[in-house]
């Protein structure tokens, strides 16, 4: 099946969102189709996190205009546990740290009663949890840990979709390998016969790609998609010119 062909996740239609009195968002437009792993790239400020935090459904993000589909779906209205179990997953930038709950009791959750002792063990092994799996969530957690305990979550969720923010952020070089292979695991996994999974990833290094498998990538820039191309050669375009020429080029040019 070519991507023409496959099955689109997740639909944005010209979405406009506002956070207090200022829009962030202003029409963006975006497809990711089953199977298919999207990067997005942009200065700070422009929006990645804006995009994700309203696709997730956190409050604070007001939709002026467009809507966002999933599965075919409008999720206007859903609360952010409601669209998680329609199948959608998120790697925060800054997960919070919870206080009385193990992680061991969250994964437990995440995996809504799917996972045995056997895939349990399997999770905290490949994360190598062993050290902090029942300790409170993120209570006194390096950025590594963090992550590695964002993906033992996500794994065990198993979402259809999953928007990863910033995955390096914070992440020394073992803990990237490690969180990139996690994150290898989930997107290439079968979703019931139905195809793979799909993930937008947010990168500002770019180096979360030397262990993830991209397809499109995007440059937001000044809340709008500007440009779309192979995510790496966006990367070397932006490295060598920066955003504001990347923009302009012709091998960016939508």
């Amino acid at each position: 099946m070519n991507a023409s062909e496959s099955t689109a996740l997740l639909q944005v239609e010209d979405l406009h969102v506002s956070v207090g009195d200022r829009e962030i968002l202003s029409g963006i437009n975006l497809t990711i189709r089953e199977g298919e792993t999207h990067v997005l790239l942009g200065p700070n400020g422009g929006g990645k996190t804006t995009l994700i935090n309203t696709i997730v459904g956190l409050p604070g993000y007001l939709i002026t205009t467009g809507r966002i589909l999933f599965k075919g779906s409008d999720l206007a209205g859903l609360e952010i546990d409601e669209r998680a179990r329609l199948g959608i997953g998120v790697a925060f930038q800054r997960p919070p740290a919870v206080r009385g709950i193990r992680l061991r009791q969250l994964i437990e959750v995440t995996g809504n009663g799917g996972l045995d002792e056997a895939a349990m063990a399997d999770i905290i092994g490949e994360l190598s949890l062993e050290q902090m799996i029942d300790r409170d969530v993120n209570m006194g957690f390096s950025g590594g840990e963090m992550k590695r305990s964002e993906m033992a979550q996500l794994l065990a969720q198993a979402p259809d979709l999953t928007l990863f923010d910033e995955p390096e952020s914070g992440v020394d070089l073992d803990n990237i390998a490690v969180v990139g292979g996690a994150m290898t695991r989930l997107l290439k996994a079968e979703r019931a016969g139905r195809g793979t999974r799909a993930g937008l990833i947010v990168t500002h290094t770019g180096n979360i790609l030397q262990y993830v498998n991209a397809d499109i990538g995007h440059v937001l820039y000044d809340g709008k998609l500007a440009c779309k191309g192979n995510p790496l050669d966006l990367i070397s375009e932006i490295e060598r010119h920066g955003y504001d020429k990347c923009v302009e080029c012709a091998i960016c040019q939508m």
